[in-house]
């Protein structure tokens, strides 16, 4: 999932593809890396982030998705919290819907996964954007997250949302520290155990800045990223999303040849 964010203050790649030109030629070139789908978001949720207006976030994302839509055949996701602009970008051309607030940030979030009954992404967040890295607590960070995301998904399920079109993602740095993000890193094999096909976004994250002191900037932080994503695909996460599209499809080809050699020889 390659990751086209249209907003001024992303902490990663803000303002670098606000232009509708400049965002079709990046989406083109992570489509040419091997992206399998474009993830397109039109509000910051970093860390300290404050709301973007519904009517601009539309304004962001609209647009970019009706001209991308005839261009390309792969999958588009909305990767937005609001289920106006869920629905708004379902009707332009989106696909798949990537929910930050695991379709609990809105009352009408469940029913609209429901209406749509496109594939949707159920995140775990702790707290929302603004404050949510303030001292995040958990007793049991792995056995919480993994009952809150199946309780999501049972509550989806339960407002009509098909159980195949269901995705679990832990939502690295969304009201976890280093330590939490590594305790669910070491144990993403039990999320995958969950039953639900699971997606790891980790690209250019502060953890890694946090395990690496020089990588004070989004962009230093390619090796950690990689190493993040084998990580997930190692442990059966079923999709990475990620900035760096070619360098991690290769990081990935490279990984599967290497394996599959060992099964030949094993």
């Amino acid at each position: 999932m390659g990751v086209l964010n249209v907003t001024p203050d992303s902490f990663s790649d803000g303002g670098r593809h606000e232009g509708l030109d400049g965002a079709l030629a990046h989406a083109e070139r992570m489509i040419a890396a091997g992206a399998d789908v474009l993830d397109i978001g039109g509000e910051s949720t970093r860390p300290g982030a404050e709301p973007t207006p519904e009517a601009v976030e539309m304004a962001r994302v609209l647009p970019l998705i009706a001209a991308l839509r005839p261009r390309t055949e792969i999958p588009i996701s909305i990767d937005t919290r609001r289920p106006a602009v869920a629905r708004a970008a379902v009707a332009t051309g989106a696909t798949m819907w990537n929910d930050i607030s695991g379709l609990a940030g809105d009352p009408e979030s469940l029913e609209t996964a429901a209406a749509l009954g496109v594939p949707v992404v159920i995140m775990h967040m702790r707290g929302e954007p603004r404050t949510m890295q303030r001292a995040p607590r958990y007793d049991d960070v792995v056995g919480e997250v993994g009952a809150w995301l199946t309780g999501q998904a049972e509550a989806a399920m339960a407002a009509g949302v098909r159980r195949d079109r269901i995705w679990l993602d832990p939502g690295l740095g969304f009201g976890k520290s280093i330590g939490h993000n590594l305790a669910l890193l070491a144990s993403l094999d039990r999320l995958v155990g969950l039953g639900f096909p699971v997606l790891l976004g980790a690209s250019r994250k502060g953890m890694i800045r946090a395990i690496d002191r020089a990588a004070t900037e989004p962009m230093d932080r390619l090796g950690g990223s990689l190493a993040l994503a084998l990580a997930g695909a190692r442990a059966g996460c079923a999709m990475v999303r990620v900035h760096d599209v070619r360098e991690t499809v290769q990081a990935l080809k490279v990984t599967q040849a290497i394996e599959t050699a060992r099964l030949a020889h094993a």
